[in-house]
This record gives structure tokens, C-alpha cells and sequence, in this order.
């Protein structure tokens, strides 16, 4: 357990002040422009407060068009960084490091919330998506730079680029969902090409020790597991990133394709040669025990996502009770009020099968 509370240093010269990451949770809780709310503002700085040594938003829109749920915070204009500027400081003030999460949902941005077709790599017949010309794939790019050189500016210690769960970058990694026989589509190398642009803008526009990460999931939405092992390995031999953040649904479960079955799923990741590269794992880390370990297993850092928001100070709550444990669901409205949710993130709960009473 110990172990948990260890520093994490970051090679761009950040460190992190234990190895517990607030997970990037969707709550609904932003302004309808996408600003910062009170509500908002509140879930997070009491996160920081609570003991994460690192606390990241929300997935954080960098287009209009790529809005993925209703109340999420945008990082797309300039009118945003007030907001964000009050929330850095927040964090901060509570000794944790302040990370955005950059996001464009592409194809799972809803019809009636952006008012408009969803974008994709490819045309989709299923969600009615139209496929990005190679203009618009450029200045996709090009806004994923620009979210992070406002969260920057907002005083942000950095990003973490959301290529996982079927998002728009995670649709370029899929050979399922993206057909284009352009050079971002065919190949591993040309499906990930923009994730590397991306990454490559971001170390040329903002400061040498702006904290950069990358998050991926292996399974489910159209992506093959040996080709996000490929990928994973390379981001981490380039070594022009901080971490990847795996997202594993469940950090001790097998893979789900038969021929990489018999091991650990988060073992694929935890082997490979990261050198400065930290690799953070998530997926039901809901005790002390859970968490510890994932590092004992090679993970240098977890991100907690479930514990979090029934327990506002889950890590305080470790340093003292080493065999705690999260609350038993269903939790009542009343108790997420004193963990500091609001009523859009309390009914946004209430979606979720037996979380809520």
C-alpha cells in the first residue's frame, strides 16, 4: 500500500505526489456554452482536496461539433478559458496537478445536440455520420492543439488526448470504421497518423514541461488488440508524450480475443519497454488493495474512477484504512450531494443500473 503513496516523477520534470489519478468522468454538470459551472467546480476541487495527486476533467470538446453528452465542458473557444483558468487554480491550491482531457466524440456526437451530422473518418449508415474531407481532418488536428494551448494558457499542468472508446480518434485507430484510402486511412501507420500529429503539435506550440498523456482502450468499438499494443509501444519508444492511460474496463480480466487469452489483459501493456513513458491503468479499482495491486503488477500509476465519486477523499481514506473499501451501492441522492455532485451528475447517476437508490 505504500506504494500508492509514493512520488511519480513525469519526464517532462512534473511530478505527481502519490499514484492515485482522478479518472476523466463524464458528469454533465458544464454550462450549455460548455463553461465551467459552480456545480462543476465544486465536484472537482473537492477531488483535489480529497488527496489525487493528479485530478482531470471531464473529456473536454475541442469542436462544437464534436460534443459527445449534454453539461460537458468545452476547451473549443476562447470564451472557455475563464472558466478553466478558476478551475486550474482550484486544483492546484490542493497540491494536485491539473489535467484537461481533449475529446471530439465524432460519430457519437448526438444528431439533436450539435444540431447538425456527426463527423467520422468514414460515411457510418448507422449513426448518419459523414466522413471529414482532408481539410477537415487537418484542422481536427489543428483544434486538438489549440484545446491544449488554452489549457495551458488557463494554467493547466497539461492534457491527456482521448483516443479511446470509440471517440473520433479511436474511430481512426478502428479498420472497421474507418475506410478512407487517403493517408489516414489502410494501414496501422496511417489510421494513427493524426494521434502523432496531434501529440507532435502540442510538444511544438506549448512549454517543455506541459504534462502530455494519451488514453487508450484495447477492446470493444472496432479496435484490434495486438494494433493498440503496436500503438502503445510507439508512443512510448518516441517518448514525445508523459503516459498513456489504459483503459481496461477491468484491470484483472482476461482479453476478450481468444489468442491473447490465459493472461492478465493489463499484462499486454505492463510489459512493454516504456522507458520514461508512465503507463497508468483503469478499469474497477474500487479498493486499496485493487490499486496496490496494479502497481505491484507493473502499472505505475491508477486512475480511479467509481471510488471517486462516491468517496470525495478515497485516498485519504486509503492512507488511513489500508483494507477500505467504496460504499455499497445504491447510494441515496443526499449522500452524492455531501460527496459534492450536483443534481445534473445526480440524475446522470440515475442512468446507471443500481448506482442510485
Amino acid at each position: 500500500m505504500t506504494k500508492l503513496f509514493q512520488p511519480l516523477q513525469f519526464k517532462s520534470g512534473v511530478a505527481m505526489k502519490n499514484r492515485l489519478t482522478l479518472a476523466p468522468l463524464t458528469n454533465t454538470q458544464s454550462d450549455e456554452d460548455g463553461c465551467l459551472s459552480d456545480d462543476e467546480y465544486r465536484w472537482l476541487t473537492m477531488r483535489a482536496r480529497g488527496g489525487f495527486g493528479l485530478t482531470m476533467t471531464c473529456a473536454s470538446h475541442v469542436q462544437q461539433v464534436g460534443q459527445g453528452f449534454p453539461g460537458q465542458l468545452g476547451c473549443f473557444s476562447d470564451n472557455h478559458i475563464d472558466g478553466l483558468a478558476r478551475l486550474a487554480s482550484g486544483i492546484k491550491d490542493a497540491n494536485s496537478l491539473a489535467v484537461v482531457q481533449i475529446h471530439h466524440a465524432g460519430m457519437r456526437s448526438p444528431t439533436d445536440l450539435i444540431d447538425k451530422r456527426p463527423v467520422c473518418p468514414s460515411d457510418d449508415e448507422k449513426t448518419g455520420a459523414r466522413a471529414l474531407t482532408l481539410e477537415e481532418v487537418a484542422q481536427l488536428s489543428k483544434d486538438f492543439v489549440a484545446a491544449a494551448e488554452r489549457a495551458e494558457k488557463a494554467g493547466f499542468d497539461g492534457v491527456e488526448i482521448h483516443a479511446a472508446h470509440g471517440y473520433v480518434l479511436c474511430q481512426f485507430l478502428s479498420p472497421t470504421i474507418n475506410k478512407r484510402r487517403d493517408r489516414y486511412g489502410g494501414s496501422l501507420e496511417n489510421r494513427a497518423r493524426i494521434i502523432f500529429e496531434i501529440v507532435d503539435g502540442i510538444r511544438a506550440r506549448c512549454r517543455p514541461d506541459f504534462l502530455l498523456g494519451v488514453r487508450l482502450s484495447p477492446e470493444r468499438f472496432g479496435v484490434r488488440m495486438a494494433e493498440i499494443r503496436t500503438l502503445a509501444q510507439q508512443l512510448m519508444t518516441t517518448a514525445e508524450i508523459d503516459f498513456i492511460d489504459m483503459s481496461l474496463w477491468d484491470c484483472f480480466k482476461e482479453p476478450e480475443e481468444e489468442e491473447f487469452q490465459g493472461q492478465s489483459l493489463m499484462s499486454y501493456f505492463t510489459d512493454l519497454a516504456r522507458g520514461d513513458v508512465r503507463l497508468g491503468v483503469a478499469g474497477k479499482l474500487r479498493t486499496g488493495a485493487d490499486a496496490a495491486r496494479c502497481i505491484d503488477m507493473g502499472a505505475d500509476f491508477v486512475t480511479i474512477g467509481r471510488a471517486a465519486i462516491l468517496h470525495h477523499d478515497f485516498p485519504e481514506k486509503l492512507k488511513v484504512n489500508s483494507d477500505f473499501e467504496s460504499a455499497q451501492l445504491p447510494v441515496s441522492a443526499a449522500y452524492l450531494r455531501s460527496e459534492g455532485l450536483g443534481e445534473a451528475f445526480i440524475r446522470y447517476m440515475s442512468t446507471w443500473e443500481g448506482f442510485v437508490e
